[in-house]
């Protein structure tokens, strides 16, 4: 999985504005910690029991000046946070840097943030280092992905001794926004970004190795609207908004395919869940009207459409999807007050969702 992204700017930074964005994650325990952005950092609610539906009250993750947040967990559940963190500097400008910090267990504090530096030795260029994506390998190794100061794609690869790698660049310009990447099965990762004319995708060519070629397709995405998830052994299946307004879906060789849908500004949460039997896929984002939208369809069979229903419940950014210890599908939102509310999956047919809890 990767991790999703908050994208604003920092109050640190001369006429900026809060960290936002909100995640779920499960621990090894099961129960399942919300994280959403606050003026002083992270607020925090973690599950009473794995399950729910109680949760205890708020705790408070400070967080060192960052503009945008990544979060991601490995397969022991330890949770990895990725942040563009933005400072003053002595001339008047701002100093850039991408920092690193894991979460060990459910509910405890996080480890000391550990800087990964920024390539870029121009200041006006490092000034423009873009927001990182996270992710870790089922064989432990965290991965940082970034746009760098150029509009080129950077990428910061963790060794299997703890120590970090140079900053690899992979040669291309133009990048406009966040990239999608995922971790395979395979054990190989995936990049895909967005220009303003075109989508550049990186395979790895083996786990641990190179990313090969890029290849190039003429298909164009709305700003901030990627998102990625693995829909069979080895294949991932990408998802933005189109110019006009729609969702579609992507896998690489193929052509786009519509899945309708209006959907405002932000990225697409994507999960995979069993609904009747079937291997569904389950998209969530902020409609056109403020508030959080789901779809519905199976996996990887988009010419029979997606099924939308509008929760009508108002949202700020894009929502957050995780399943529960018992398999449910749990949605999160922050609402235009700021207040989370989390609505758990019933036992009913397809996909329909308890009352809204708020938190």
């Amino acid at each position: 999985m990767h991790g999703q992204d908050a994208r604003a700017t920092s109050k640190v930074a001369r006429g900026a504005t809060a960290l936002r964005g909100i995640w779920l994650t499960r621990g090894k325990d099961g129960r399942l910690t919300a994280y959403v952005a606050c003026e002083d950092g992270l607020r925090r609610w973690t599950e009473t029991r794995p399950g729910g539906p109680e949760w205890d009250a708020p705790s408070l993750v400070r967080v060192p000046e960052l503009t945008h947040l990544s979060v991601t967990q490995n397969t022991e559940a330890y949770v990895h946070f990725a942040g563009r963190r933005e400072r003053p500097s002595a001339d008047g400008g701002v100093r850039v840097d991408i920092v690193h910090a894991i979460q060990y267990q459910t509910g405890r504090p996080l480890s000391a943030w550990n800087s990964l530096g920024n390539p870029h030795k121009e200041a006006d260029v490092g000034s423009r280092f873009g927001a990182p994506v996270v992710l870790v390998r089922d064989s432990g190794e965290a991965h940082v992905f970034v746009r760098n100061g150029r509009g080129g794609m950077m990428v910061r690869r963790e060794r299997a001794d703890g120590k970090w790698r140079a900053w690899e660049d992979l040669r291309c310009t133009r990048i406009k926004d966040v990239p999608a990447v995922v971790a395979l099965s395979t054990g190989c990762i995936e990049i895909f970004a967005a220009t303003n004319k075109e989508t550049l995708h990186w395979e790895q060519e083996k786990p641990g190795g190179g990313w090969g070629e890029v290849r190039r397709s003429p298909v164009v995405v709305r700003p901030g609207s990627l998102a990625v998830l693995e829909t069979s052994e080895g294949r991932a299946t990408y998802y933005w908004t189109d110019p006009e307004g729609g969702v579609v879906a992507y896998r690489a060789g193929g052509w786009t395919m519509p899945l309708g849908g209006a959907p405002g500004d932000g990225a697409h949460a994507a999960v995979r869940a069993v609904l009747e039997g079937l291997d569904c896929t389950v998209l969530a984002h902020r409609g056109a009207d403020g508030t959080a939208v789901v779809g519905v369809g199976v996996t990887e069979d988009e010419a029979n459409g997606l099924w939308w229903s509008d929760t009508g419940v108002p949202c700020r950014d894009t929502p957050a999807l995780r399943h529960d210890a018992h398999g449910r599908v749990v949605m999160a939102v922050v609402g235009e007050d700021g207040a989370l509310r989390v609505a758990r999956q019933t036992d009913g047919p397809g996909l329909s969702f308890e009352e809204w809890r708020t938190l």
